[in-house]
């Protein structure tokens, strides 16, 4: 038996989570991918078997089972299929700035619905001038009386039209830069706003991405989430939590990529005996291997770390090397399952190609691949090191 990083209870509720990716999920990837449609069947089995709730604490009206187990949840499903598993993803970062920033209130009121999957959450940060440089967004919020009214656009949102709440970042103090920026939560029934556009994508095609317009939108004023001018530092602290959901989504769709082009090299024929025994062959499907193996080991090593209490300024450099190794590992090992495969990889009727375009938006959102460079590079310079050549001439 092979070696299992995980608990007896964990590897339990990982068994079930492939269950239903198996039977309910992976028979209807395909065409998700072809639709192009929102599954709301796949939501559901993620309701009737309380998939959502391993993202809460038992508080909150979830499992209470840690961060660990929540990202082999979506690691599971997206070895069948990333949109699937995204979903899962955006679930845990649209909660996130209510675990970490929300008012007592504020969170009775909506976790125990996210837990259960009843509301579907989405993070609205990003504009069409402003991914990356959260501080260049032009959207505003100007306190009117009891509301807030809202002005502005938000681009590439996840779960646009599908969403029940949203918590969309706006510039309170458009001339203090990071130090303007306060978060809000929003319901999709909020006077003044609407999703103008749903995207058409490479890939993860039944997960609707869409714009936001908010158009003298008002919310009431207890719908700020912390304090006025907090909304960089909440947001910052939601992606150094949230990347790692990215991460298990590029790992399960590296693993699910390996497991097909494996068996499928240990049945395709040439020259008289199966390619996975040519050695060019065997090669590929060893690096494939090795290199998710790799991947895997620093996405759990984050888990672990949540669960055991690091620090808050320990995460983002483990957030950010899970989320950059996963996304690079899953581009690199479905483009070799493509390979391996050959002329068929490049059809729709197998699922490689799929996996494909489905990685490369791993490497992209919550951060692209440079910006967690640049972050890990940042934070290995804050750190104090022992210099072992110390001294030597």
């Amino acid at each position: 038996m092979a070696w299992d990083p995980l608990t007896p209870e964990q590897q339990e509720l990982r068994d079930l989570v492939r269950t239903i990716a198996r039977e309910r999920i992976a028979p209807r990837a395909a065409e998700i991918d072809a639709t192009h449609e929102f599954p709301w069947d796949v939501v559901e089995a993620f309701r009737e078997s309380g998939i959502f709730g391993l993202f809460h604490s038992e508080e909150n009206g979830g499992t209470g089972t840690g961060v660990l187990l929540s990202l082999v949840a979506i690691e599971e499903v997206s070895r069948v299929c990333a949109t699937s598993g995204v979903i899962l993803a955006v679930q845990e970062l649209g909660s996130l700035g209510l675990k970490l920033a929300g008012t007592p209130e504020q969170r009775a009121s909506w976790l125990p619905r996210l837990a259960s999957g009843e509301v579907l959450a989405a993070y609205a940060l990003t504009e069409a001038g402003s991914g990356s440089d959260s501080a260049a967004m032009r959207t505003i919020a100007r306190r009117d009386g009891d509301e807030w009214v809202l002005d502005g656009n938000k681009r590439f949102i996840t779960n646009a039209n599908v969403a029940g709440l949203f918590t969309v970042f706006a510039k309170t103090d458009p001339e203090a830069g990071h130090d303007g920026i306060s978060a809000f939560l929003v319901e999709p029934d909020a006077p003044g706003f609407e999703v103008a556009r749903l995207e058409e994508k490479l890939g993860i095609a039944g997960s609707t991405t869409g714009e936001l317009v908010f158009d003298g939108c008002r919310i009431p004023a207890g719908s700020i989430l912390g304090e006025e001018g907090e909304g960089f530092r909440i947001a910052m602290r939601i992606l150094d939590r949230s990347r790692p959901g990215v991460a298990a989504q590029a790992l399960g769709i590296a693993q699910g990529a390996t497991d097909y082009a494996l068996e499928y090299a240990r049945t395709r024929e040439t020259m008289g005996k199966p390619i996975a025994q040519h050695q060019l062959i065997a090669a590929k499907l060893a690096d494939m291997e090795t290199a998710t193996e790799a991947a895997r080991g620093l996405l759990y090593r984050f888990g672990r770390m949540v669960d055991e209490g690091a620090a808050a300024e320990e995460l983002t450099k483990a957030s950010a090397m899970a989320k950059l190794f996963c996304g690079d590992v899953a581009m690199q090992v479905t483009t070799d399952a493509v390979q391996v495969l050959g002329g068929y990889g490049y059809m729709k009727e197998y699922p490689v190609e799929r996996f494909m375009r489905d990685a490369k938006i791993t490497q992209i959102y919550e951060g692209t691949q440079e910006i967690q460079r640049i972050l890990i590079a940042r934070e290995m310079l804050r750190e104090k090191r022992t210099f072992l050549l110390e001294g030597v001439a």
